[in-house]
């Protein structure tokens, strides 16, 4: 097993190879603005640290968000272009779960994450591995009340202090965690979308993109 992982739903930039048994090789870096101009060096860079070659990917891994249209389109739509190239799967999981996964935290907590027009992207966990609720949009203060109490996982916990005093690492998300994550459903057989928590690889976007369509906009085209 080879897979290759990544993530672009939020900030961070993240690829990672994970052979079945451990992480080979990872990179991350964050930037908002950048998706689409650091995603394959990345790829690239894991690649040539592992001494590996593109072709021995046996699976992709990405993960879904819930993010902001633009940045989380180029980790999918680039999944979807290795997968058809390479004749291997192509495994989705929640942006969300990767951040719990990561916390290692073993009691009730949350994952926030930054959705921007201050807002957070957010899920209630039992464990690092059992998410309770579905990932959902929100203002901070009014989630604040229903997360009274739990850590909170993210970089949306660390905009927020005033709603969510008790802010875990990690902050940003990392595709070795995702990884991790997919190897263990594999290993356990859960090998298909919809089973243990693998979901098709299709965006989460939980809202209208920030992009529209300008109203009575002047028509320049020849009629």
């Amino acid at each position: 097993m080879l897979l290759l992982a990544m993530d672009t739903a939020t900030p961070a930039v993240t690829v990672a190879l994970h052979d079945g048994e451990a992480v080979v090789a990872s990179s991350s870096q964050v930037d908002a603005r950048r998706h689409g101009e650091l995603l394959l060096p990345a790829v690239d860079r894991v690649l040539a640290e592992a001494g590996l070659k593109l072709d021995a990917v046996t699976g992709v891994v990405v993960g879904v968000g819930p993010g902001p249209y633009t940045g989380l389109r180029v980790g999918l739509v680039t999944a979807a272009a290795f997968s058809s190239a390479l004749g291997v799967p192509v495994h989705g999981l929640c942006t969300l779960d990767g951040l719990a996964y990561a916390s290692g935290i073993e009691e009730p907590f949350a994952v926030a994450t930054d959705a921007r027009r201050k807002e957070v992207y957010w899920a209630r966990y039992a464990d690092s591995r059992t998410r309770v609720t579905d990932a959902a949009v929100d203002r901070p203060a009014d989630i604040a009340e229903s997360l009274a109490g739990l850590p909170v996982v993210g970089a949306g916990a660390r905009l927020y202090p005033e709603a969510f005093p008790d802010a875990r690492d990690p902050e940003h998300q990392s595709a070795a965690a995702l990884a991790a994550l997919a190897a263990e459903k594999l290993a356990a057989g859960d090998g298909e979308a919809g089973d243990g928590g693998f979901l098709d690889p299709l965006p989460m976007y939980l809202r209208r993109p920030d992009a529209q369509v300008p109203k009575n906009y002047k028509v320049v085209t020849p009629k």
